[in-house]
């Protein structure tokens, strides 16, 4: 027997379709921004087919400044309308603010699949007082050697570091953890 999706969860599923456009192989459900997805009653589409519900989408930023976000809100707008949701608003939430912790595993994987070293560890927001965890090596995204450096604390984007390899030689982003 065929399971029948909520219209809620249709409209999650949707909205988990988007993809970072920095990172294309990672969804924004992969990432952890996509906070919620709502809907709020009907309106009238375009072409009078019928109705579609309105929809909200709370996303949040892996950091205030992040200029993906319009990009994201834009192609959200886009999966929404393919599949007959005229009216989507995208509300960027910055409380509480995002952290590597809400990345999924299939995120972290696609990360190192991709070339990029994932998050390694937790989040000091998601810890108690206590010691302080120190990352002695990021594992290299190519060879899986821990014989790394970090080159520079900023790559490509905010959210990455540049590392070496120190035996295959082969430079990788690291996605930080925040």
């Amino acid at each position: 027997m065929a399971v029948t999706k909520s219209p809620e969860q249709r409209a999650w599923d949707i909205a988990a379709t988007v993809c970072d456009p920095e990172i294309p192989v990672l969804t924004v459900a992969d990432l952890g921004i996509l906070r919620n997805v709502e809907l709020l009653g009907t309106t009238t589409a375009a072409d009078d087919a019928g109705t579609a519900p309105a929809v909200r989408v709370t996303i949040t930023p892996t950091y205030s400044g992040c200029p993906a976000m319009d990009a994201i809100r834009d192609d959200l707008k886009t999966a929404f309308a393919a599949e007959g949701y005229p009216s989507v608003h995208v509300e960027l939430v910055l409380s509480p603010a995002w952290t590597t912790d809400w990345m999924s595993e299939a995120g972290r994987a696609k990360l190192e699949e991709y070339g990029i070293a994932p998050p390694s560890g937790h989040s000091s927001a998601a810890r108690h007082a206590g010691p302080i965890r120190l990352s002695l090596a990021v594992k290299c995204p190519q060879c899986s050697s821990l014989h790394t450096k970090e080159l520079t604390r900023f790559g490509s984007t905010s959210c990455k570091a540049l590392y070496v390899c120190q035996d295959c030689k082969e430079p990788f982003d690291y996605f930080k953890v925040l």
